[in-house]
């Protein structure tokens, strides 16, 4: 059996993730082929599913906020099959640059990420709770690929470059250059405003060490992004990828992008009336369900 799995352009941390998470698979259930489809990211997985041109997806958790809650669109009728990680969003500079703060960098030119990416959504959100706007006041630059950001902070095309998630791979290119890296977040007050005005975002703090040369844990605000899946997918498919992939964390060895990929996460995180069919008779199963 074989079902295809949108991620999102090459050089950012979908496809990178969308690796580990096949390669996972296919440890405790090698007959289930998946087939990684590079997309634009987030906001063309969630039309794709909806269309029936993917059979699963990784979605930005503010991507999932707003197609499932119907901001500026129907709401949609897409299924969870599994949390993934959380996102704490930040920025990266040069460790030589005199940038410290989200202030430090209004008017600056900044990297939000690939146009269809979450994770300009995240930024535009972040910014808003903070009475900004990400396209107006800064000079916003959107990448063809989510892996050209780096290059531009290093030679300073741009001041910083957003982003989010453990071992993202921007920031780890920063991060392993000579110039060094700083990441700037929003700071304890900034993060009350951004969550007092967008409660569905939540505290998320980047462990230390997520990155070379962080040595400190970094909190900032952010949201879970979770494996998607069309509404017709075969409930024997669904159930089958939540066995895998819990059959994978009990045994131990699971690629390291997906140590937060678990079952107890997807059953806190996840609407229960969002989990797909075949994932919830799985949880139900195994005792892994609220219920």
């Amino acid at each position: 059996m074989k079902i295809t799995l949108g991620t999102a352009t090459p050089g950012g941390g979908f496809p990178v993730y969308g690796a580990a998470f096949i390669e996972g698979v296919r440890r405790t259930d090698p007959g289930l082929e998946i087939e990684a489809i590079n997309t634009k990211g987030s906001t063309e997985n969630v039309p794709r599913l909806e269309a029936g041109t993917l059979d699963i997806a990784l979605v930005q958790g503010e991507v999932v906020h707003e197609a499932m809650s119907g901001v500026g669109r129907p709401p949609a009728n897409l299924k969870i099959i599994t949390a993934m990680y959380p996102t704490a969003g930040m920025f990266v500079v040069r460790a030589d640059s005199p940038y410290r703060s989200i202030a430090d960098l209004r008017g600056k030119p900044i990297a939000w990420g690939a146009q269809g990416s979450g994770l300009v959504i995240l930024g535009r959100y972040a910014m808003d709770g903070l009475g900004l706007d990400a396209a107006k006041d800064f000079q916003p630059v959107y990448l063809e690929r989510a892996g050209d950001g780096p290059a531009m902070v290093l030679d300073g095309r741009v001041a910083a470059l957003w982003g989010g998630g453990a071992g993202w791979p921007g920031f780890t290119t920063v991060s392993k250059s000579e110039k060094g890296a700083r990441f700037v977040a929003p700071d304890a007050d900034e993060i009350k405003r951004i969550l007092a005005k967008h409660a569905f975002l939540k505290p998320v703090t980047q462990a230390a060490g997520s990155f070379p040369g962080q040595n400190e844990a970094i909190p900032s605000v952010g949201s879970w992004s979770f494996v998607l899946a069309r509404p017709d997918l075969d409930v024997a498919v669904a159930y089958r990828l939540a066995k895998a992939l819990h059959e994978l964390e009990r045994q131990g060895g699971a690629p390291p992008q997906l140590v937060d990929t678990t079952a107890k996460n997807t059953v806190v995180t996840a609407p229960a009336d969002r989990l797909h069919p075949g994932v919830a008779r799985y949880f139900k199963e195994t005792g892994l369900s609220r219920s």
